[in-house]
């Protein structure tokens, strides 16, 4: 039998071959690690970066992947405030994180279509409690997929979670198809950015609004119209009727301008459901049901009236969808840009700067 100990305070691993190499090793002990906890809500001075943080045991169908770099999302920010209180404030401390990228470390024993050593990335689902903002991220095996070796740990990072929503709202619900029209309401986020490229990979005819920043960029990826929001009348400047709306900002003028240019049977799908903010206020169980009316009445109201469908579009694991990630990924046509890098001890600082806006692009957390 032959050892490989990677770091002493770290992980084990143990295999039983005759040549000593990662994909030999069978079976990994990990005990603990450096996470960043969240112990309770409230500003970035609540994120607190422990050392020696028990890594649970794996279940049959989870990998736990050595993180290289992890990103910061919207959703962290907001959960860190006390967005979705009601579900998550019974199991504090949390991990804040849904992306990384990194090697796979140990898998569970139904995991098959990956391998120790293995260089991985992908996103957990926004519900999950222990999440990747530490050393040792445990994921589920259709939650990652292998890393392009393309693109670097830090720019893998920043794209399953952001990807994975876009993919959801417009290949799973509108079920987007070559030569539809496809409007991208807020297309310089890293949702809106990401939905752009599917669209405009899919071969839709592809229109957007965003920050004046943005448009070249949005342009350069294969947009055919980029409307600046800030000096542009975007509801005259846009002309004609979409197949499918995603509406990544989901304000009430928003929602009423995509919803009126779209066809009959077109779809219109919002980043900005209800469901949490219902069940912060009224419980979960009441909260939940309340969205549900209030989702429900919209169906109906937009069905009746205009003959669309209306959706609140969510990020859930799709294997086909991180299928398609990795592919145009390592083909170069799906790209998050990244403003900023921090280490992971520097977590504090990244998320003031999104609070504050000092930062409005990605921010990654590289991972010693």
């Amino acid at each position: 039998m032959r050892w490989l100990l990677r770091r002493s305070t770290d992980i084990l691993l143990i295999g039983g071959a005759s040549r000593l190499g990662f994909n030999e090793f069978r079976r990994t002990a990990v005990t603990s690690c450096r996470a960043v906890l969240l112990p309770r809500f409230g500003g970035p001075e609540m994120l607190e970066l422990r050392e020696d943080v028990r890594i649970p045991d794996l279940k049959p169908n989870e990998v736990l992947v050595r993180a290289r770099a992890v990103s910061v999302n919207p959703l962290d920010c907001r959960v860190r405030a006390g967005y979705g209180r009601s579900l998550y404030e019974p199991l504090l401390p949390l991990i804040l994180g849904r992306d990384v990228s990194g090697e796979v470390a140990a898998v569970g024993n139904s995991v098959h279509s990956l391998s120790v050593g293995q260089e991985v990335f992908g996103a957990l689902h926004p519900t999950a409690v222990r999440g990747t903002y530490t050393d040792y991220a445990i994921l589920a095996e259709d939650e990652l997929t292998p890393k392009p070796e393309t693109i670097s740990h830090v720019e893998a990072s920043a794209i399953p979670f952001a990807a994975l929503t876009a993919w959801r709202a417009l290949r799973s619900i509108a079920r987007i198809k070559e030569g539809q029209r496809v409007l991208v309401v807020g297309g310089g986020g890293a949702v809106g950015f990401s939905a752009i490229q599917f669209a405009v990979a899919a071969g839709c005819h592809v229109s957007t609004t965003c920050g004046g920043e943005s448009v070249e960029r949005i342009l350069a990826a294969g947009a055919e119209q980029a409307v600046d929001f800030t000096t542009e009348d975007y509801e005259r400047s846009i002309k004609g009727y979409f197949d499918a709306v995603l509406d990544t900002i989901g304000v009430p003028e928003t929602e009423t301008m995509g919803i009126n240019l779209l066809k009959r049977g077109g779809h219109y799908m919002t980043l900005q459901g209800e469901a949490a903010s219902f069940a912060d206020r009224y419980g979960l169980a009441l909260g939940l049901a309340m969205a549900t009316t209030v989702l429900v009445k919209k169906q109906l109201q937009c069905r009746i009236s205009h003959g669309i469908d209306y959706q609140w579009a969510y990020m859930r694991a799709d294997a086909e969808g991180l299928d398609e990630i990795r592919r145009l990924s390592a083909a170069g046509k799906l790209k998050i840009p990244i403003e900023k890098t921090y280490s992971i001890a520097q977590v504090r600082e990244a998320h003031e700067a999104k609070d504050k806006r000092i930062i409005t692009g990605k921010v990654v957390l590289e991972v010693d």
